[in-house]
């Protein structure tokens, strides 16, 4: 990515050099760098109340109650994973951070998932099922509240950031269906492995 965004540079110089308009050329680097502190400052704002948020949730046990009410769910999202699993709890946090935009709180969040369901894992060399719906779930990204796009559109001075909301809910749904049901039949094609030794290790 890199070096797309540093051919793109070089290539808007020369281009601007030639036409003669190099001087707009550098206006608009130097714009686009004021630009980019003011939406970094306003994202600041908004990630750090969100984070807020779920750390109270986490901290008053209303995780716990999330990851509860969605149980019926994972055991059939999840059926590999015990009732009683940590992992349960990663999982609400992951898909709570998720549904409110908060996309580098849920990064964390979906880490330790992984790291809990990889301890159920019984092919340490290959991802389990449930492993593959999670990834697929966080890569579909389903958001009742895109804060964090919200809050660049804020920072970059948009009349009405929030009209976002209702055309978000609808594409990230079908998303999110989507990879489930793609998952789930995938799942039939590839049977997860035992490792050699048939234990968890």
């Amino acid at each position: 990515m890199n070096y797309i965004f540093y051919f793109l540079i070089v290539i808007s110089i020369i281009a601007g050099a030639i036409n003669g308009r190099l001087q707009d050329v550098v206006n608009s680097i130097l714009t686009g760098a004021e630009l980019s502190v003011k939406v970094a400052f306003s994202l600041i704002g908004i990630m750090a109340f969100w984070l807020g948020i779920m750390k109270i949730a986490e901290k008053s046990g209303l995780i716990n109650i999330i990851a509860k009410l969605i149980k019926p769910i994972t055991k059939k999202l999840f059926n590999e994973i015990p009732g009683d699993s940590t992992s349960i709890g990663d999982i609400a946090m992951n898909f709570s951070a998720n549904a409110f935009g908060l996309t580098n709180a849920a990064t964390p969040m979906g880490i330790k998932a992984m790291e809990e369901l990889q301890k159920l894992n019984t092919d340490k060399s290959s991802a389990s099922n449930a492993m593959c719906m999670l990834l697929a779930m966080n890569t579909a990204g389903f958001q009742l509240i895109p804060a964090t796009v919200i809050a660049v559109l804020v920072g970059i001075g948009y009349k009405n950031p929030t009209e976002i909301i209702a055309p978000t809910l609808i594409v990230t749904t079908i998303a999110f269906i989507s990879a489930i049901a793609l998952a789930k039949i995938f799942q039939r094609f590839w049977a997860p492995q035992k490792s050699d030794n048939g234990d968890n290790e």
